[in-house]
């Protein structure tokens, strides 16, 4: 059998799903992406960053933007013009995983704009306007997992829309997530709603919580705390798991989950590694488990298939784990600190690249 087959149906059977953290119009018009959906990735990210690259590199949008200059004023809808082209045509490819899975599975996500990030109000508004833009039943719609993207969250959940929380880097974080969709939830059903149109994921990012640790570590330099680096993230990541199976196989959960209410799976994101002298596959070998998804950019889902050890691995190592967060809070690292200033570098970031992506419209 087909390496690439075994290693993504491999993967599948653990329980875990594999998305691609990229869309461009190059993957759709190319064929990549639909090759890489038959061969078992179930399902697509996308956000600024990642758009704008696609549209000052890809040739294909040129044409498109062209005609959008003599007919559309306003540079912002000229992007959304293009991405949520891109958006429907990756949703219609994975319309088939999505009824399969019978809306399990199957979604792309596109992402409100980071200048609504620190209200809820409008990020709500947003999200309920680019849902019917797309008119795709397979979206997910992307919320930072700020304060008051965390109230927007729970509103639209109770509304029934269903929504990719960003940004997220600490268990702290997490887990404010995982109790706002529980009380969304109940609100959707209160008010009369189908559980089944529920559909909600949470995306803890973990390289770049190894990065600042590590320079953290390296700033304190001492044999103890050297000992620690490259490994914050994915403890992080087996105890946000263990939290998740607390939550959702638990009793705040389990009305529910009696109702047919989907739990809100954890996605990994960031799961490229930045520092070469780590694994390629670091934030993927050791996180597999049920009920999570991995979404890769395309460089290491190649590697996954090319070189990728697959084990049922999200359950091992949990005590290790414990120990390696309580090791770094004896050297002063403060896990909560480090996720609240990844998130706001992460919004900050964001922000650029959309600001440059909007001037590319221009």
């Amino acid at each position: 059998m087909d390496k690439t087959m075994t290693s993504i149906s491999e993967v599948t059977r653990y329980g875990q799903r594999i998305w691609l953290d990229n869309l461009t119009r190059t993957h759709l018009e190319e064929g990549k992406l639909a090759e890489l959906i038959a061969r078992g990735v179930s399902g697509i990210t996308s956000n600024p960053a990642i758009f704008h690259k696609a549209i000052t590199e890809s040739p294909y949008y040129q044409s498109a933007l062209e005609k959008l200059r003599s007919s559309e004023a306003d540079p912002e809808r000229r992007y959304e013009s293009l991405v949520i082209e891109d958006i429907q045509r990756a949703c219609d490819l994975l319309r088939p995983a999505h009824e399969a899975s019978q809306g399990d599975d199957g979604y792309v996500s596109l992402e409100v704009a980071p200048r609504h990030a620190h209200d809820a109000a409008s990020t709500v508004a947003e999200a309920k306007r680019l849902t019917g833009l797309v008119k795709r039943e397979n979206l997910l719609i992307k919320v930072p997992g700020t304060p008051a993207g965390l109230e927007a969250f729970e509103l639209l959940t109770s509304e029934g829309l269903r929504v990719n929380v960003t940004l997220l880097f600490s268990l702290r974080q997490t887990v404010r997530i995982f109790e706002a969709y529980i009380r969304g939830a109940r609100r959707w059903l209160e008010s009369g709603g189908n559980p089944v149109r529920m559909k909600a994921v949470a995306s803890l990012f973990l390289s770049r919580v190894d990065t600042l640790v590590d320079n953290k570590l390296e700033t304190i330099n001492t044999p103890e705390s050297l000992a620690l680096r490259g490994k914050a993230a994915v403890a992080m990541a087996k105890l946000a798991y263990q939290r998740y199976r607390e939550f959702f196989h638990g009793v705040a959960f389990e009305t529910l989950r009696k109702a047919d209410v989907r739990p809100q799976y954890l996605l990994w994101a960031s799961s490229g590694t930045k520092n070469p002298d780590y694994s390629d596959l670091l934030y993927v070998e050791p996180l597999i488990g049920p009920e999570t998804i991995n979404t890769l950019p395309d460089k290491t889902l190649a590697a996954l298939l090319d070189h990728g050890k697959i084990d049922p691995s999200l359950d091992f190592g949990v005590p290790e784990a414990e120990a390696h967060m309580v090791a770094l809070e004896a050297q002063g690292v403060d896990l909560d600190k480090v996720g609240e200033t990844l998130q706001a570098d992460g919004l900050r970031l964001f922000a650029e690249s959309y600001d440059k992506l909007i001037e590319a419209m221009k």
